[in-house]
């Protein structure tokens, strides 16, 4: 693998840091888009999005889900109807307060995040591969370095996807376009 090398000023340009995560994140965004393939029918990227905030954080109230992926409780509702009649999550009374409605994963809601994480982890992994071992060191640097500037805590080691799947925290707020 050829390595590029870096145009004069570069490593001080914003606007040329600034394109290079843009050209990143199609590649990121195309990933993610592939990983949902066969289940594209019946999930968009926003509607796995909540299926991974309720894989992570259990039974939610629909408020609470609604701040969390930055969407109006109404869009969150039409998001959960559209899981419910796909059959990947559901409502609950909550045990503990019968006036208050909780939103979770059923069991194929749950096997749907694992099988969409796994295929994302594996063309993800099949990338990297193809870097040579400065360059993942190199990428890893830059990756955390940018993350933890954009407050994004760093995603679970491959044998502790259960954790976050895909790495998403349930606390911290996706890019809704993404």
């Amino acid at each position: 693998m050829s390595e590029r090398a870096a145009p004069a000023g570069a490593l001080d340009d914003v606007d040329a840091v600034t394109r290079a995560v843009l050209t990143a994140s199609r590649l990121l965004v195309a990933v993610s888009a592939r990983s949902l393939g066969e289940v594209e029918e019946r999930v968009t990227l926003p509607q796995f999005r909540m299926l991974v905030v309720l894989a992570t954080r259990g039974a939610t109230k629909l408020v609470t889900l609604a701040e969390l992926l930055q969407v109006a409780p109404s869009t969150a509702m039409r998001m959960v109807d559209r899981l419910i009649a796909a059959g990947l999550a559901d409502r609950r009374l909550n045990p503990r307060n019968r006036r208050e409605t909780l939103l979770r994963l059923t069991d194929e809601g749950r096997r749907t995040v694992e099988e969409v994480t796994a295929r994302r982890r594996a063309e993800i992994a099949t990338i990297v591969e193809r870097l040579g071992p400065e360059q993942r060191a190199a990428l890893v640097d830059a990756l955390t370095a940018f993350t933890e500037a954009g407050g994004e805590p760093l995603a679970p080691a491959a044998d502790d996807v259960g954790a976050h799947p895909l790495g998403w925290s349930a606390d911290v707020p996706a890019v809704r376009d993404a």
